[in-house]
């Protein structure tokens, strides 16, 4: 297979220097596809190129969830009037360095990005009432600088495990360097109870520091409303199982859960939150 076989072009996108934004699908709460999701129904995105799965992906098999097959998928969106670029992929599971590389050849070659992103959600021990803030690990000292007005938390020094690949976002800020391409990657942390389901509140942190970064000028009233739906449903939770506002406490009070607390925690987050069972 070719290069220009790897992908299928729609459309062009009519303008230059842009900013890429990367939206992995397999983070926690689904961070990045609910941003990213949000973003394009406000802005209706036009859809203008997607990365053929075949040599990244394995298709002897497909994953259903809720009962609908979830078909692998990497597909830009552009913003005509924000010269932005948003990509909603997931995570390859073979060929890394060729996938990660095609990302950037076609960014550069048809969008001519000048900076990158990648956002996404990792797990906590922390809870839901604790404030959080974005975090952000960045490729250059350039990029450091742009995004010092945004009051972002840097990670120091950060340095994947000896033990452990280096994630996606990382392999491809690493590859944006090289190619002389400022990036950064944009995280939120995720409590881990709510890692499987949704946290509006992270939604909300994200999507502030896109609407100010590139004005964006979306309303962000759905997840205001998610979120306070989600509050009301925790409370009735704590009603119904006292154990779990003393887990929650225990949380806030940044101690460590045993293993089978936090197991139960999760359990009646996902069961209640996720309408798999309906409160009485």
């Amino acid at each position: 297979m070719t290069e220009e076989q790897r992908y299928k072009i729609h459309e062009k996108p009519p303008f230059n220097n842009t900013s890429l934004v990367v939206a992995w699908s397999e983070d926690a709460g689904q961070l990045g596809y609910k941003v990213a999701d949000y973003v394009n129904n406000k802005l209706e995105g036009s859809f203008f190129c997607e990365i053929e799965p075949e040599g990244f992906f394995p298709l002897d098999g497909v994953t259903v969830k809720n009962d609908v097959a979830q078909f692998p998928e990497s597909k830009f969106y552009y913003y005509r009037d924000k010269n932005l670029v948003i990509l909603k992929s997931n995570a390859p599971r073979q060929e890394w360095y060729k996938f990660l590389n095609l990302i950037l050849d076609i960014s550069d070659h048809y969008c001519h990005i000048r900076e990158l992103y990648t956002i996404g959600g990792i797990f906590s021990s922390s809870a839901h009432t604790t404030p959080r803030s974005l975090v952000s690990i960045t490729n250059s000292s350039q990029m450091k600088t742009d995004l010092k007005p945004y009051d972002l938390n840097e990670s120091e020094n950060y340095e994947t495990p000896s033990n452990q690949n280096p994630t996606l976002s990382s392999y491809l800020l690493w590859l944006a360097k090289h190619r002389e391409i400022k990036g950064a990657s944009l995280w939120v942390q995720i409590p881990f109870y709510l890692a499987s389901i949704s946290d509006p509140r992270a939604c909300i942190i994200t999507m502030n520091f896109l609407n100010r970064r590139f004005d964006l000028g979306i309303d962000m009233t759905s997840f205001d409303e998610e979120m306070t739906k989600q509050d009301e449903k925790i409370k009735q939770l704590i009603s119904r199982f006292p154990e779990i506002n003393d887990y929650i406490h225990k949380l806030e009070s940044n101690l460590t859960l045993p293993t089978q607390e936090s197991n139960k925690l999760a359990e009646i987050m996902a069961d209640y939150l996720d309408e798999k069972i309906e409160l009485q």
